[in-house]
């Protein structure tokens, strides 16, 4: 991987999950999909902050939403996860 490359992503990685709401998102859609309401009530905030912040996941890859009825669920990319984390271990690494 291009160094540049490779710096440009992993800053842009930490700047996504510098939002501790965002952080706790991703941790709410690892066992399933749930939808704007279901995140906005184990949150404790309003469904508009909901999709601020799922704007920001979906833009940097990380979830997707696939319509259910009147309702979007949104799901974690685990590619993009796994990508992150080898990413995150590379520059943490003692190598």
């Amino acid at each position: 991987m291009n160094t540049m490359a490779g710096t440009e992503q992993l800053a842009r990685m930490f700047k996504v999950l510098s939002v501790e709401t965002r952080v706790r998102m991703i941790r709410l859609l690892r066992p399933h999909p749930l939808c704007v309401n279901a995140l906005a009530r184990q949150l404790g905030i309003t469904p508009a902050a909901v999709s601020q912040h799922l704007r920001v996941l979906r833009d940097a890859g990380i979830v997707s939403g696939v319509k259910h009825g009147y309702y979007v669920h949104y799901r974690l990319h685990r590619e993009v996860l796994d990508r992150w984390r080898k990413l995150a271990g590379d520059l943490l690494s003692d190598q």
